[in-house]
């Protein structure tokens, strides 16, 4: 039996309505959805933005993706849900997987995928590219990511806030994503390095408890559940010194 074909959606940030066509399109012929969820007991974020464009007559299977950083644990969890994709896949139907964002960019996408061709090396993927949370913050707070030839730089934070404080000194534009419980120590930084009029903030972009702070002062203090995990700041660089002789 010929094998099913695997469609990785890219939902986008939170507005059901920032998918793309193609990827609507898709979700609404498709017969099996896989949606990841962080805990037992939750709702899937990417389930509550697809679900409009979901055919109801499709079987929904949710996959737990713990929020850890156990590599051995994270690790089972993608050879799990790889499993349970191929056993859809080798019965011959289609089947669709939802990611936030963009499918390609710090997506459980990327690792359920390269698990699932070591099972089936010649199964066919086609994957659907959907709106950063980035591209959403940039267009909600009238923020420029990319000028002229200066770059962009994308940093998922961490407890270690080193990587942040050198791409500040490249210049152009910073993306920091997934902040949660870092904001405090973030905002710390960026106040040292006097950086906080340089800023703007969007957390659950689209969706219905949406922020967006223009003033990145106003967040001091905020704790993770106000501001949330889903949460994006944009930092315009330090201007680059033009070279040149002293005269």
């Amino acid at each position: 039996m010929k094998l099913g074909t695997l469609y990785g959606i890219g939902v986008g940030p939170g507005d059901p309505d920032l998918i793309t066509v193609k990827g609507a399109a898709i979700l609404s012929a498709c017969p099996h959805v896989f949606v990841p969820k962080a805990r037992k007991g939750a709702e899937s974020v990417a389930l509550s933005i697809a679900g409009k464009h979901i055919s109801p007559q499709a079987t929904i299977h949710e996959i737990l993706f713990p929020m850890t950083t156990d590599r051995v644990e994270l690790q089972e969890r993608w050879e799990e849900s790889a499993r349970l994709v191929a056993e859809v896949l080798e019965n011959g139907e289609d089947a669709c997987f939802l990611t936030l964002g963009d499918a390609f960019l710090y997506s459980t996408y990327i690792y359920m995928l390269r698990a699932l061709r070591e099972r089936l090396p010649n199964v066919e993927a086609v994957t659907v590219p959907g709106i950063t949370a980035f591209s959403a913050a940039a267009a909600l707070a009238e923020f420029p990511v990319g000028e002229a030839k200066e770059p962009v730089v994308i940093v998922p934070t961490a407890d270690d806030l080193e990587d942040i404080r050198r791409a500040l000194s490249m210049g152009g534009t910073l993306v920091l994503m997934k902040i949660g419980k870092r904001l405090g120590a973030i905002l710390d930084l960026l106040e040292e390095e006097g950086m906080m009029d340089r800023g703007v903030f969007v957390a659950h972009a689209g969706m219905e408890n949406q922020r967006i702070e223009l003033d990145l002062r106003s967040l001091k203090g905020a704790t993770e559940e106000k501001v949330g995990y889903l949460s994006t700041i944009l930092i315009h660089g330090r201007p680059r010194v033009s070279g040149g002789e002293a005269s």
